[in-house]
């Protein structure tokens, strides 16, 4: 390997603030090869009579910048065949500059040498422009890769490459998952140079202004207003820990993972009630509700020292990914029913692995002793049919069902209450069995026949309210018509 590349910065910004070595070894070269032509040093360079040969043009060619980068990149390989040559970036070689990230990595493959120069980046003059301390926390991302997870609000926060309105627009999307609409955020365009500009913007305006190019970065000041942190997720868990802390709420510091388990459970039965209200604001209220018992279990487990949300949320991750290897890995299921038996199979394989499972143990003892039956039979007899243990057909099921009503009504007639106890629950399980035939939730099915006599006989009583008239007052045929009634405002 013989191509030798020179990788110059060219500063963040005029000729007055490149150093004096970068500034030789510019007037030294015969040629330079730019990527871009839009920089201060280079036109003034071009002043004094020196000329260069830019890139721009592969711009043009592409809609996405990573390929542009890595084509500029394969064409210095090219043109490094000639000979050592100088390759100017603006700012630092080593900040924020895609394509010596790539000529780097090459290097590291034995495909090119390389000999950085460096030059100022944009961050000094960004500081000092700004009147910002970056030991207050600081971020530089880039606008070209932005994403939510990066954005750390209560730190300083510099996106660079926002050089068209294009990305300005992607930014801006993707800050408004963050900040506020009206957030206001700086646009900062050639700092340390004579074109120096800093202009306020409220985020819903970022992209409308036509001012930039590739000179510009976007400053996000930190967050500092409390109302504004509510989005945060560590506000929120630092909420939860004032909460059971020293000066918290009594109530919340007396609770134990064993008094919040009702609470979980009616949570969990509000969100279904919102969500078949089809109200999103009521099911955005439940499901923080349910949210604020897992918070409120993982902060009991840091304070007895024992596991974290964290712990919680890499269990879950990890869990997820493993067992999804068809999108995570290299496994193919193209369908939900194939996902559910590759997932069933990934939990025995995971049983087999532990060593502290027991051998002996019923495929049954994973299902929670705590479900209601109804549900809890679904899945008893979801379990069994998987291997096997299932008519896998209609007829059976409800000639079962229909020994099992001949068993009850045997045990009602002679008055053996336990007995018919008993034969009630094999009715229920039998009627569960045909349910689950035809992909009906039994439990789910019998909360919404409750709700809806719920609103029936809640419509009586608001009838005879604005009637006048008692409940108990009422004949059953009243009641029936009113009933009847009821059904029809459905």
């Amino acid at each position: 390997m013989n191509r030798e590349i020179t990788i110059v910065g060219l500063g963040a910004g005029d000729l007055n603030q490149l150093p004096m070595g970068i500034y030789r070894k510019l007037k030294e070269a015969s040629t330079i090869f730019v990527r871009t032509m839009d920089h201060p040093v280079i036109e003034q360079l071009e002043q004094e009579g020196h000329s260069f040969s830019s890139f721009d043009y592969v711009y043009e060619s592409y809609d996405a910048f990573e390929a542009v980068y890595k084509e500029i990149c394969e064409r210095l390989l090219e043109l490094a065949e000639d000979g050592p040559m100088v390759y100017a970036v603006p700012g630092h070689p080593l900040v924020a500059e895609s394509t010596v990230e790539t000529l780097l990595e090459w290097e590291k493959q034995d495909r090119v040498s390389l000999h950085i120069i460096g030059g100022q980046s944009f961050l000094d003059p960004m500081f000092a422009a700004l009147k910002i301390d970056p030991i207050d926390g600081f971020q530089l991302l880039d606008g070209t890769q932005l994403r939510r997870e990066m954005i750390q609000i209560r730190q300083h926060v510099i996106i660079a490459q926002v050089y068209d309105s294009f990305i300005a627009s992607e930014v801006k999307l993707t800050l408004m998952e963050k900040y506020p609409d009206d957030y206001v955020v700086f646009i900062v365009t050639a700092v340390g140079s004579e074109k120096e500009s800093i202009q306020p913007v409220k985020l819903y305006e970022l992209d409308r202004l036509t001012t930039l190019n590739n000179l510009t970065a976007i400053y996000v000041p930190p967050v500092k207003e409390e109302t504004h942190l509510y989005r945060d997720f560590d506000m929120l868990r630092h909420v939860i820990a004032e909460l059971r802390g020293p000066n918290g709420c009594p109530w919340d510091k007396a609770q134990t993972h064993v008094s919040l388990k009702k609470y979980l459970i009616e949570e969990a039965y509000e969100v279904l009630e919102a969500i078949d209200e089809m109200e999103e604001d009521h099911l955005v209220e439940e499901l923080g509700d349910v949210f604020l018992q897992v918070l409120l279990h993982a902060q009991i487990g840091e304070d007895d020292g024992l596991f974290s949300i964290e712990d919680i949320i890499e269990g879950l991750t990890e869990k997820m990914i493993r067992r999804h290897p068809h999108v995570f890995g290299d496994a193919t299921a193209n369908d939900p029913d194939k996902v559910v038996t590759q997932w069933e199979d990934i939990k025995k394989q995971e049983k087999a692995g532990n060593e502290k499972e027991d051998r002996n143990s019923s495929i049954l003892s994973s299902i929670p002793q705590g479900l209601p039956s109804l549900l809890k039979a679904l899945k008893i007899q979801k379990k069994v049919a998987r291997v096997g243990f299932d008519w896998g057909e209609e007829a059976p099921m409800w000639m079962k069902l229909q020994e099992e009503i001949s068993e009850w009504f045997q045990a009602l007639k002679e008055g053996n209450s336990e007995e018919a106890a008993k034969e009630l629950g094999d009715v229920l399980f039998a009627f569960v069995n045909i349910a689950r035939f035809h992909d009906i939730d039994p439990e789910e099915a019998l909360r919404q026949t409750n709700e809806k006599f719920i609103r029936r006989f809640q419509y009586i009583e608001k009838e005879l309210r604005g009637q006048g008239e008692k409940l108990d007052d009422q004949t059953l045929d009243t009641l029936d018509a009113l009933w009847n009634e009821a059904k029809t405002k459905e």
